[in-house]
């Protein structure tokens, strides 16, 4: 399994690297990942330049939208790291850096969240260690990136306090595959981090729609206008950013916003797909809360006014797939009950997929669905999919061992899946099921994983949405006869009270 291979070495590798960071002055964890995350993005440029250069030589064209030009090419990673320790500390102080600020232009998103970036690597010591250690590292191949990623913020213990752990990749991609974007969406997460679900649209459309993006209106959209991001914590930001540009996005929307204590009329029905897992902190004071978003819902739950947030934000015709607590499902407060009457009778609830509650180890432990539903102000809810996911493709507990080959995960396998594999790897099927959900679907028991609910039961149920309210289970109805003993018995003792009650009634005369 090369996933496996590849995560076991990858957290030796960034242990000795971090090890190194804490040792050489560095205790900040959150500075520790951002200057990684400085040098992962350098050396991948490197890699993309490479890239073009290689599809240029073989077109016989000049390279296309060059990164280094024959000015700039001892700045790249190939270049600088050859390079005595002092002379490449040098380099990557001096030169590196004040060239990486600039690299988007001076209008982008991502030279205005850039304009901060400080190289903070003390010493050519420290700087040598981790240049080696990364060196190794395949950051082309698979999800290294986002695996790197995660177990840095596996060292942080207050990592998932702050929500600001990764949504697994095959869910991004599971969400991103249902809500199937189109080159003519604007798509938003106003709780990116470091852009995952932006990313994964990204590479969908590119994969998807490859000759649309041919069209020079329909390609500066893709580059421009058609990924936005809002987060609040300017290391993410920066992160953001530079995820973006190295999924080739030249220009996206990146920027500072705190999304539920700021007005969204700016905002209103601008975006046609909202793809997020925004962080549940608990409650918010009503003075720091957006006074639009509670008109929605008076609330002071972060989970709740997010979900205002986004039937804000969605244009009508707009839809959505967001990560949600159970409790936003089944929540008996006025507010609860009063956001999912909203989304049943004003709005197209489409689907509610529950997720094992072991996704999100080992930073959090809370039981979640994703929640798919679309703008109308107009009602349209008849049916609501529900679909009961018990294995993701890895293990439930804190080390998330995977269960498959690297071919048999996420929801488009490369090899086919079989009934042993569902049993490991329900997501295939999730994906399958979901494009039936007008279909076959509506004839599937309630027995089965996945089965569709008519708006009038959920509405006789105060608009509970929890799947175990729906959910059926199998029973084995097997006849239990008491031994014939054991019926003589009671017929004789039932003769014997019988009798008692008659010489008690005689008595009492």
């Amino acid at each position: 399994m090369l996933r496996s291979v590849i995560k076991g070495d990858l957290r030796s590798r960034i242990d000795r690297l971090w090890d190194a960071f804490w040792s050489g002055g560095i205790s900040n964890p959150l500075e520790v990942i951002e200057q990684i995350t400085y040098l992962m993005f350098i050396k991948r440029l490197d890699g993309i330049q490479t890239s073009k250069e290689r599809k240029a030589n073989l077109t016989g064209r000049p390279i296309e939208n060059p990164i280094y030009t024959t000015d700039t090419k001892n700045l790249r990673w190939s270049m600088f790291t050859e390079k005595q320790p002092d002379q490449m500390y040098k380099t990557v102080a001096d030169e590196v850096f004040p060239w990486l600020r600039a690299l988007g232009g001076k209008e982008s998103t991502y030279s205005h969240h850039m304009k901060d970036a400080r190289f903070t690597i003390p010493t050519p010591n420290l700087l040598t260690k981790a240049v080696d250690i990364l060196a190794e590292l395949p950051l082309e191949q698979g999800d290294v990136k986002g695996d790197l990623y995660e177990y840095m913020l596996s060292r942080i213990a207050t990592a998932g306090q702050n929500g600001q752990f990764r949504t697994p990749r095959h869910i991004i991609q599971l969400m991103v595959e249902m809500t199937n974007p189109s080159p003519g969406d604007e798509i938003c997460d106003p709780a990116c981090g470091t852009a995952g679900f932006l990313v994964a649209a990204a590479e969908y459309v590119q994969r998807e729609h490859s000759e649309a993006l041919l069209e020079r209106n329909q390609q500066r959209h893709f580059h421009n206008s058609m990924f936005h991001g809002f987060d609040f914590d300017s290391t993410m930001l920066r992160i953001a950013s530079m995820n973006m540009l190295l999924h080739e996005v030249e220009q996206p929307d990146i920027r500072y916003r705190d999304s539920l204590a700021q007005n969204v009329a700016d905002e209103t029905e601008r975006y046609s797909l909202i793809l997020a897992n925004p962080p549940f902190a608990g409650s918010l004071d009503y003075e720091t809360t957006a006074e639009d978003l509670l008109q929605v819902v008076k609330t002071k739950k972060t989970e709740l006014l997010f979900m205002a947030l986004f039937l804000r934000l969605l244009k009508p015709g707009g839809r959505a797939a967001v990560i949600v607590p159970d409790g936003v499902l089944f929540g008996s407060s006025r507010a609860h009950v009063g956001l999912r009457k909203i989304l049943v009778e004003n709005h197209k609830l489409d689907a509610i997929v529950k997720l094992p509650s072991g996704v999100f180890k080992p930073y959090a432990t809370a039981s979640t669905a994703i929640v798919f539903f679309s703008k109308t102000n107009a009602g349209g809810t008849d049916n609501v999919w529900f679909y009961d996911v018990t294995a993701d493709g890895y293990s439930l507990d804190d080390k998330r061992t995977p269960l498959l080959p690297e071919e048999k995960q996420g929801p488009r396998p490369k090899v086919a899946p079989d009934q042993a594999d569902h049993e490991k790897n329900n997501l295939p099927d999730v994906l399958t099921r979901w494009a039936r959900r007008g279909g076959s679907e509506l004839e599937r028991p309630r027995t089965a994983q996945s089965f569709t609910v008519p708006k009038a039961d959920i509405v006789a149920q105060n608009y509970d949405l929890s799947i175990i309210r729906y959910k059926e289970v199998i029973r084995e109805e097997t006849e239990h006869r008491p031994p014939l003993d054991i019926i003589v018995d009671l017929e004789s003792l039932e003769s014997e009270i019988q009798s008692d009650l008659s010489t008690l009634k005689a008595a009492i005369r």
